[in-house]
């Protein structure tokens, strides 16, 4: 195990454990069992044991500690000022076509005077064993483990002519709502920078906009465990993470993030009404 604290030790061991499973499976696509969730939203039986891997893991390390896990929903714990906040597998659609860009995202929520707060967050890509985590006020990190697993400080980029940069999406599916104002914002967005990039994994797309491999990311109607560890990576980075609509980026699920010089030319180009 690296040398982390004690918290991000145990959450990248319930990650890299999960994961295990996920390769595996991964490479036998043949034999998953799949069921439907929803229009073109599948869940894979290897979804649901790396959620019941990464719960049992969490439960042992800090009994009490209460659950929000996309597959399972709320599990209440006896501790009521803490609770994880867990994707199993995002990126399930890429998953389950053999796309290799899908992530373990794992969150700790601390709730001590009725304002919750993200305090720990992983991302966990198994494929390129890159490991990206932030705990509060301590800065946001990589850990390689193909260039020999050294923490290596998370540094987002620092272009400020919009002409220059990348940014990334989500693009809705069917049975999703806003596809016709996602091309507005596309036009809007594309016609003046460097393009678009739409990889299927939300809390990816967060890593990699806090090490600086995109200049920026927006999307509407993400779940809490999307981004919930992404956002706290995000801003421990030194970006710029907030709601497109009015409340919490956690409660609406409508999200904005770059840096302060891309800031405005950004929003207005994406939040035109």
């Amino acid at each position: 195990m690296l040398n982390h604290s004690p918290i991000i030790a145990v959450m990248h061991k319930a990650a890299r454990k999960a994961s295990r499973g996920l390769l595996r499976d991964f490479g036998e696509l043949e034999h998953l069992q799949i069921s439907r969730k929803g229009p073109a939203d599948f869940v894979s039986k290897a979804d649901k044991q790396a959620e019941t891997v990464i719960h049992e893991i969490l439960s042992e390390a800090r009994p009490g500690y209460g659950f929000l896990m996309e597959e399972s929903g709320v599990v209440e714990g006896s501790d009521k000022t803490h609770r994880f906040i867990i994707d199993p597998l995002d990126g399930t659609t890429n998953f389950l076509h053999g796309i290799p860009h899908f992530a373990v995202s794992i969150a700790l929520e601390r709730n001590l005077e009725g304002t919750p707060e993200l305090v720990a967050g992983i991302i966990y890509n198994p494929v390129t064993d890159e490991l990206f985590f932030a705990e509060k006020g301590k800065g946001a990190f990589l850990n390689d483990g193909r260039l020999g697993g050294a923490d290596r400080r998370l540094r987002p980029g620092k272009r400020d002519i919009f002409s220059n940069c990348i940014f990334s999406t989500g693009i809705p599916f069917l049975g999703k709502p806003g596809h016709a104002r996602l091309l507005k914002e596309l036009h809007q967005v594309m016609g003046a920078s460097s393009g678009v990039r739409r990889f299927g994994a939300a809390s990816l797309d967060l890593a990699w906009t806090a090490a600086g491999r995109y200049d920026g990311f927006w999307e509407r109607g993400l779940a809490v465990w999307d981004i919930a560890a992404g956002v706290l990576i995000c801003e421990e980075a030194g970006l710029r993470v907030e709601s497109l609509t009015a409340g919490s980026v956690l409660d609406t699920g409508d999200i904005i993030i770059t840096n302060d010089a891309l800031w405005d030319e950004l929003q207005k180009r994406v939040n035109f009404d």
